[in-house]
């Protein structure tokens, strides 16, 4: 039989995105994907800027950002004129280097991950479908069906369920899929069209009884239509065509649809599997949760789990760290999962809500309160810090220890330009790593240097404070840049101790 450390089943981006992590890591896999070929419609539009900091680690985030289009600000309609304007460059400038919505369509974003993961040697296996798997506890051992039709059986110490909504990993597992769907029929158009919604940013209508969102997308007089199918009309989902909702369009946003390149209707879905691990296999990306798409969450999310489980089953497989490592998986993902699902479905419900008191929230408060809100910056933090997702964070998992001022473990490191200096130009590379701002004791720089681990240490600058990073303390980066231990000691017995407790070989994981 075949053997690979990690069998991918799914070939989104969620799958391609582990399959590089894996494969830079020296990991073997296969991935596997019953499609003929990548999607070819646009799909997930959304790269948020925690993905594009994480995509520097593979030196993608600039690739992204050429070849999408940066939105700059969101505006607001109301009974067909435009009400409030949101800058997010003004919002997040002095959070991220990305402070602003990348749009990519997910066809162009897919061909952009299999080139790289094909630069590194691997393809995806098409035609290839997932029938089942058994878990013998040491391995796995799966059936597949290949393009001849013939069915094969294959071998590999783990398996990672990033097939879907209808995920045959998960149905193996048991796990369940709780949660429900919205009542709502929404439809999906990409079309060329010209008016002053089409500007390069993104626009909502606010209108009482539906909801309508314009996002931009790459090239002139190209755009994203996303909106709610109401009344009788929601009844035809099969044969319903975008002259049968395009009314709103025209009337509320002046919108002329010259082409429509692409359009389809769904329903969306808001469910949590009950575990994302269970013994050798893994759910990730929409075969582990799905929700609203509210604040274009979705694909980002599965990317995160993605990258947050590679370099776990890397310092698993053969690198020593203890089989317990890959439990922090689930008890740092599906915590997110499930308060995302949550934040999300509240959004999604006032923004579809019907009803005279929720036609006066959009339509009279929100244009209001929106803008007034984001002049106070800590309100402006807040909201571009959920939506991009840098402010995610493992504080909850006790794999991830320590604090320093508004600083814990299992946080995302403060981002911080100081004097031309970049802090998170050495997490390009996917390895532990430690940071200093200011000094570094002779006994840390010497345990680093013993154990080849990176030490970084940066000439203090009242910048640094400013962020929330102390002085002369040490901030332990895991090779996915969540801080696992922060330590105002500065002190390597404390790292040891630290890896000890946990069962890691650093050393060895420095490599990649």
């Amino acid at each position: 039989m075949m053997r690979s450390d990690v069998l991918i089943a799914g070939a989104g981006p969620t799958g391609l995105v582990l399959a590089l992590w894996l494969t830079k890591l020296g990991a073997k896999i296969r991935i596997i994907d019953k499609t003929a070929e990548p999607g070819t419609t646009s799909r997930a539009l959304a790269v948020h800027a925690r993905t594009l900091e994480l995509y520097r680690q593979l030196g993608l985030a600039d690739l992204v950002v050429t070849r999408g289009h940066k939105v700059p600000a969101v505006q607001l309609w109301v009974k067909g004129e435009p009400q409030a304007r949101v800058s997010f460059e003004e919002v997040g400038a002095q959070l991220t280097r990305y402070s602003f919505l990348q749009i990519f369509p997910q066809d162009e974003h897919e061909r952009l991950l299999i080139a790289t993961l094909e630069g590194l040697g691997v393809s995806v296996e098409r035609n290839t479908e997932l029938l089942g798997y058994r878990d013998e506890g040491g391995r796995v051992i799966a059936r597949l069906r290949g393009p001849d039709g013939q069915e094969e059986r294959c071998e590999a110490a783990y398996i990672a369920g990033c097939d879907g909504v209808r995920s045959i990993v998960r149905e193996t597992m048991g796990t369940g899929y709780p949660g429900g769907t919205y009542r709502h029929l929404f439809y999906v158009a990409d079309v060329e069209a010209s008016g002053p919604a089409i500007d390069g940013e993104l626009h909502v209508d606010l209108e009482e009884a539906d909801f309508l969102a314009v996002f931009p997308l790459a090239g002139k007089g190209r755009a994203r239509l996303i909106g709610t199918v109401r009344d009788d009309r929601a009844d035809l989902a099969d044969t319903l065509k975008f002259e049968d909702v395009s009314g709103r369009v025209i009337e509320n946003l002046k919108i002329h649809v010259e082409k429509v390149n692409w359009f389809s209707t769904y329903h969306v879905h808001h469910r949590v599997t009950q575990h994302f691990r269970k013994g050798r296999a893994f759910l990730l990306g929409d075969a582990a949760h799905i929700h609203s798409p509210a604040g274009g969450q979705g694909m980002n999310t599965g990317i995160g789990d993605a990258i947050n489980l590679a370099w776990k089953l890397t310092a698993v497989l053969g690198r020593g760290a203890s089989d317990a490592l890959l439990d922090t998986y689930e008890n740092e993902r599906i915590a997110f999962a499930q308060r995302l699902v949550k934040t999300t479905d509240r959004v999604f419900t006032l923004a579809t809500a019907e009803g005279r008191i929720a036609g006066l929230l959009r339509t009279r408060i929100a244009p209001v309160a929106i803008p007034t809100l984001a002049k106070f910056e800590a309100v402006r933090d807040f909201l571009f810090r959920t939506v991009s997702q840098i402010m995610i964070n493992y504080r909850h998992c006790s794999f991830n220890a320590g604090e320093a001022g508004d600083i814990h473990g299992g946080d995302r490191l403060p981002w911080v330009v100081a004097e031309g200096t970049d802090n998170y130009e050495p997490l390009a590379h996917i390895v532990w790593q430690v940071h200093v701002y200011g000094r570094a004791k002779p006994d840390l720089a010497a345990w680093c240097q013993e154990h080849g681990v990176p030490l970084h240490v940066f000439t203090w600058r009242s910048e640094y404070e400013e962020a929330g990073i102390l002085h002369d303390t040490l901030y332990l980066l895991r090779p996915d840049t969540y801080i696992g231990l922060v330590d105002r000691s500065c002190s390597a017995e404390t790292l040891r101790r630290y890896l000890d407790a946990r069962g890691m070989r650093i050393g060895s994981l420095t490599r990649c």
